[in-house]
């Protein structure tokens, strides 16, 4: 289906449709506050519009995001940092590949291996496959998860 056909008998320019259903997927806004987004820029469109191309092109689009997402290395390097939400000290859960793609991101309250084993799983979904090289800051729950999750 070509370009024309796929939006023939649509009111708006294709350059807006493809904004409003991008906005929704990418920023998780609500179509509420895509069509106050929208009106800021002069262009009126109701919510119930954008819900509908949402639903019309949504899957259209993420098909398209999903070929030109760039290929997952080989190489993970995985570390954690120590976050303060609402006063009570949390754990950011990083993975990134040799060439700075993150790959998944992860925020829990622990960091033992319990913890470590949800984040490695979360990373082989995401991924699609297993690493050839993970390099870690030699924290003993990676250890102990890998061994978990490897050894299966």
């Amino acid at each position: 289906m070509s370009s024309a056909e796929r939006y023939h008998r649509h009111r708006f320019p294709i350059e807006v449709v493809e904004h409003c259903v991008w906005l929704y997927y990418r920023f998780c806004l609500s179509y509420r506050n895509i069509e106050e987004m929208m009106a800021v820029r002069g262009v009126r469109v109701t919510y119930e519009t954008v819900r509908e191309w949402c639903r019309k092109f949504g899957a259209l689009y993420a098909a398209q995001l999903r070929k030109s997402r760039p290929r997952i290395g080989s190489k993970w390097y995985l570390d954690e940092v120590f976050l303060k939400m609402n006063g009570v000290q949390h754990y950011l859960w990083r993975g990134v590949d040799q060439n700075g793609v993150t790959i998944d991101i992860l925020v829990q309250p622990k960091r033992d291996r319990w913890a470590a084993l949800r984040f490695f799983r979360k990373l082989l979904h995401s991924a699609g496959g297993v690493p050839r090289v993970i390099v870690t800051d030699k924290l003993r729950s990676y250890a102990a998860a890998k061994k978990l999750i490897f050894l299966r």
